[in-house]
């Protein structure tokens, strides 16, 4: 397995055998004496290229995987402490990624000289199985799988306008008062494009037919604060605005439950650099009064 990583870094089995201090013939003979024993091929090799095949590709992944649990159990065994290191993939929902998760990552990475992290913020469902993920950030509901997850705080969907622009319209008193103002609405999540309610008889939804339709969060929030109308985002999403007298929440009593926030994590026995990330995360973001939706106005 080391061998053939090698020759996977340095895309040659010169430059593998370089890195290992071995000859060129003998890190020849362990590749193929490998893909000999596995019945299959995992380096396609020409005059001028040398590329891992997508069984290859499959296994290397694998190699890297279960060669550094070995250096940690073996760590582990001799009594010194852990290092979190290798690669981890992170994903969290883009807005939440770029406030509340970059910042997080910048400052473990300080910590952490041997880690590499490729974050994934996107703002759709992510198999963590088959994407390599090994930390999500989830909000909502989670549905049923074998993971590992920790809440660490809620947020819920609030309707906001500036404050500006509610002294000229008023202040709306029941959600029937927004079925003729200017409405300012995201396409970027379907929970934003129905505006759902606890009236008094229960939940409801609003027929609105916004004035402006816009791609993202931000860019709604950025549409209200400059007095374009009422927008309905999450509240961790305008914590900020709110905070600066920006944006004024409205129709506070009507609002749903709060969204719980999640880390997730795969597997019973995750890896030091997951276990790490983790603990790091969890312990952040429950200090964090943006992500408890009680305080979160």
């Amino acid at each position: 397995m080391k061998v053939l990583l090698a020759v996977t870094e340095a895309q040659s089995f010169a430059g593998g055998a370089k890195l290992l201090g071995m000859s060129p013939p003998s890190v020849t003979r362990a590749i193929a004496a490998l893909e000999n024993r596995l019945g299959t091929l995992l380096l396609a090799r020409s005059t001028r290229s040398l590329r891992l095949t997508e069984a290859g590709r499959r296994y290397v992944e694998d190699c890297r995987r279960i060669l550094l649990e070995l250096e940690e159990a073996e760590e582990l065994a001799a009594g010194a402490s852990v290092r979190v290191r290798g690669t981890l993939t992170v994903t969290a929902p883009v807005m939440f990624g770029e406030l509340h998760v970059i910042p997080l990552i910048s400052s473990f990475l300080a910590e952490h000289a041997e880690l590499n992290i490729n974050a994934l913020l996107v703002d759709r469902p992510v198999n963590m199985a088959e994407e390599g993920v090994d930390v999500a950030i989830r909000i909502g509901r989670l549905p049923e799988g074998d993971y590992h997850a920790l809440k660490v705080g809620e947020v819920r969907s609030v309707i906001c306008a500036s404050p500006g622009y509610l002294d000229q319209v008023s202040r709306p008193q029941t959600p029937d008062d927004l079925l003729t103002a200017q409405i300012i609405m995201t396409s970027a999540s379907a929970a934003m494009t129905q505006w759902q309610l606890m009236g008094p008889g229960g939940p409801m939804t609003l027929p609105l037919k916004p004035r402006l339709t816009v791609s993202s969060n931000q860019a709604a929030i950025r549409a209200a604060s400059l007095g374009g109308g009422f927008t309905r985002v999450l509240s961790y999403q305008v914590a900020e605005a709110l905070g600066k007298g920006e944006l004024e929440l409205v129709l506070e009593d009507f609002g749903t439950p709060p969204l719980p926030i999640h880390v997730v994590s795969l597997g019973s026995r995750p890896s030091a650099k997951v276990r790490s990330f983790v603990d790091y995360c969890v312990a952040r973001f429950r200090q964090n009064p943006a992500l408890n939706a009680a305080t979160a106005s």
